[in-house]
């Protein structure tokens, strides 16, 4: 099955979860962008809570809609100091912060100019980070509705084509208030809970950084697959 979903920035944990069986992602590359998703915004466990990331972008808030891949990052506000003293100060003691602090900061310091070539870089990051080789593919224009199943061709048998499992916007910030399809999995119900950082309790949802962070190179075997 291929799994069809936006670009995150610093996605939650339940999208490698995800991703542990599937045959491929597709990437949604012609949207229209959205604001208050996490195509721009991560979430992060601090001293103080929880606490949203969110990447400045230009044009976000204009009327008229603009392609996902062409909103630009707005570097004119000092972003990247704020989220890296952030995530240093939340996970500086964390078990393997310095076990993948240098891959994110080069990526974070290389400016890509565009949000889409950003959350690219991050997500290449991450799947190596989980020994995920599965291929990654972009569409080719944009689609409302993808068929759940492979369709018949035109001698009535159905296609060899793996199916696509569509999961745009099934993660976002408004979880808790979206209704969930019913073929669709919970994403609470895809990562075990773990020692975090800061508690007590276990906060479920945040970005996948928390459980890297946590865990290293054993955070894939908090997933619920």
């Amino acid at each position: 099955m291929i799994i069809l979903s936006e670009l995150h920035y610093h996605p939650p944990a339940a999208l490698f979860a995800t991703l542990m069986h599937a045959d491929g992602l597709l990437l949604e590359a012609h949207e229209h962008y959205r604001k208050q998703t996490y195509r721009n915004r991560c979430l992060i466990r601090t001293a103080q809570g929880v606490q949203p990331l969110t990447v400045p972008v230009i044009d976000g808030n204009r009327a008229e809609k603009v392609s996902i891949s062409a909103i630009e990052i707005d570097y004119r506000q000092n972003w990247i100091h704020r989220h890296w003293r952030t995530l240093q100060t939340a996970y500086g003691n964390s078990p393997y912060f310095e076990y993948y602090a240098d891959y994110l900061h080069d990526i974070y310091v290389s400016k890509p100019a565009l949000l889409f070539d950003l959350n690219q870089q991050f997500l290449r990051l991450l799947l190596k980070c989980f020994r995920l080789t599965l291929p990654v593919q972009l569409t080719t224009k944009y689609h409302a509705y993808y068929p759940a199943q492979p369709s018949a061709d035109n001698t009535g048998l159905l296609s060899t084509q793996p199916s696509i499992a569509d999961r745009r916007d099934w993660l976002t910030p408004k979880a808790s208030v979206k209704t969930p399809e019913p073929d669709t999995p919970a994403a609470s119900a895809l990562v075990r809970p773990y020692p975090q950082v800061f508690g007590p309790g276990f906060e479920p949802g945040l970005s996948v950084l928390d459980l890297l962070f946590s865990q290293g190179p054993a955070a894939g075997s908090f997933f619920i697959v």
